[in-house]
């Protein structure tokens, strides 16, 4: 059974092909700056008879999705994993916001796609693109089942207490603002994968997930189910990232407006582009942060601090909210690969039963690997995340599964 994953960008298509009879990747590859003249082509690949990787990659103007669309199907041609569109099991689609209409991913039809286009206003740089994949593989791979998975669907089982603002109701009520959240594919897979490593039943694990790159959040998981998470009705809110501000007093919108006469295009760059990580100290890589950081550059050991306190009250908030904690999740390229900002995150939260182990921090590697003292009463694990296997996953219960997905 194999199935192609397909996350879209206003100029980028990324894919991965996974067999999913040995939950094996057999691809992965990106369409990028579609639209414009210097269009390139990727693929990955481990051929049908060889040990070893090999790589397609061209360079072309890719007029437009549907271009890139044949351009993948026509790579993965090429590569021997796929001689048709027809081969494929199904398609699923990573489509960013799916509001209060989607808990769970779903068979796309037109009603679907309706009701993916009515949720726009709530992720304009995000939805309108993940409807041109859509559209744009439906047409050329007409037989083949599509599924859409959504970043917010997990963190649909949040109580109301939990997001709801402190806004007027009707606010609400007419304009659905709450909070959503998102990277939710991750914080389930890895959630998931941590309590099979631990040999506990998902539904009695008690976890915090951090999914930690250039975007991050966090996500309190009481039983399987998520009961909070930091992003809100955008992924702005919450934690520190790379180039947004996360968390912070509304009333300074205000204050900029009124003294520098930032309109709200201005305000939105500022704080989705030109902030986090970035505006602190003018870079958002962490690999680059902390290099520099050790060499005494004191503005990106100032962006490093930040970035990890900001991580720990979350922790501690998390904390509260749950009750009892049985494992912390480090997920994502900072939580996998930054040592650093484990260890300076978990400092000091003994009294919370969370205690790092310095020596097994260091270490690196690519499976699921424990962190924690031997005296912790909380596991600390990294776990890689697998967004592509999680929506890989999902596609194949819905297809599998006799209950009819409407929205």
């Amino acid at each position: 059974m194999k199935i192609l994953v397909i996350n879209t960008g206003s100029s980028s298509l990324k894919f991965r092909l996974f067999d999913m009879q040995g939950l094996v990747r057999l691809a992965s590859g990106l369409v990028e700056r579609i639209g414009e003249a210097d269009g390139r082509t990727l693929l990955r690949f481990q051929p049908p008879s060889g040990d070893r990787e090999e790589q397609i990659e061209r360079r072309l103007r890719i007029a437009d999705h549907g271009r890139a669309m044949e351009e993948m199907l026509a790579l993965l041609g090429e590569s021997g994993l796929l001689a048709h569109a027809g081969e494929l099991a199904g398609i699923g689609h990573r489509v960013v916001h799916g509001g209060e209409t989607f808990h769970e991913p779903v068979r796309i039809d037109d009603r679907v796609l309706e009701a993916i286009a009515e949720l726009v206003p709530l992720a304009p740089l995000h939805n309108p693109a993940n409807l041109v994949g859509i559209r744009a593989a439906m047409a050329r791979a007409a037989d083949v089942p599509q599924v859409a998975v959504f970043d917010t669907a997990f963190h649909q089982a949040l109580p109301e207490h939990a997001y709801l603002y402190g806004l007027p109701f009707h606010l609400y009520e007419e304009h659905r603002i709450r909070r959503y959240g998102f990277h939710g594919t991750s914080h389930g897979f890895v959630s998931r994968q941590a309590a099979a490593f631990l040999g506990r039943p998902y539904g009695a694990l008690n976890s915090i997930t951090l999914h930690l790159g250039n975007g991050a959040s966090a996500a309190a998981i009481r039983g399987g189910r998520c009961v909070d998470t930091s992003m809100g009705l955008t992924p702005l809110e919450g934690l520190l990232m790379g180039t947004r501000s996360g968390d912070l007093d509304p009333a300074i919108l205000l204050y900029l407006a009124r003294e520098t006469g930032m309109d709200i295009d201005g305000l939105d760059d500022l704080l989705n582009r030109k902030s986090g990580l970035r505006g602190i100290c003018g870079d958002n890589d962490m690999r680059a942060i902390i290099g520099r950081a050790a060499e005494g550059d004191g503005r990106a050991a100032l962006a490093l601090r930040i970035f990890c306190y900001r991580i720990k009250k979350y922790i501690g908030a998390y904390t509260a909210v749950l009750g009892r904690v049985d494992c912390l999740v480090f997920t994502g390229g900072i939580g996998e690969n930054a040592a650093v900002v484990r260890e300076t995150a978990c400092r000091d939260l003994e009294h919370l039963g969370i205690v790092l182990d310095r020596e097994r921090n260091q270490r690196q590697g690519p499976a699921i690997r424990p962190i924690h003292h031997e005296s912790s009463d909380v596991s600390i694990l990294v776990v890689p995340t697998n967004e592509e296997l999680e929506i890989a996953r999902q596609v194949v219960q819905v297809l599998s599964s006799p209950k009819v997905h409407t929205p």
